[in-house]
């Protein structure tokens, strides 16, 4: 039983005409999915301008107004509390 003392690792080999072609390809899919983004996102911006210019309230009126009700909520239930428990409430 002889053992060679001479033996060469395998080398590893890469065909490139494959590998020029998986990077096209992923190359062109990433253009087409950056087109559909584009597009998507033209088509949502859209969308959102004319809900906005549809709205009886611009938003940011609703909002005042959602800010005004939510506050007279809040001094109204610390009231009935305070009532409720025979506190003086804080006036500021």
């Amino acid at each position: 039983m002889e053992i060679q003392q001479n033996m060469a690792p395998a080398k590893f080999q890469l065909n490139g005409a494959p590998m020029v072609v998986g990077a096209v390809l992923i190359g062109v899919g990433g253009l087409i999915g950056m087109s559909g983004l584009i597009v998507g996102g033209t088509a949502l911006m859209s969308a959102t301008r004319r809900w906005f210019r549809e709205l009886e309230m611009p938003p940011s009126e609703a909002v005042k107004h959602k800010l005004g009700a939510t506050r007279a909520a809040t001094v109204a239930g610390a009231t009935a509390w305070h009532h409720h428990n025979g506190a003086q409430p804080a006036h500021a």
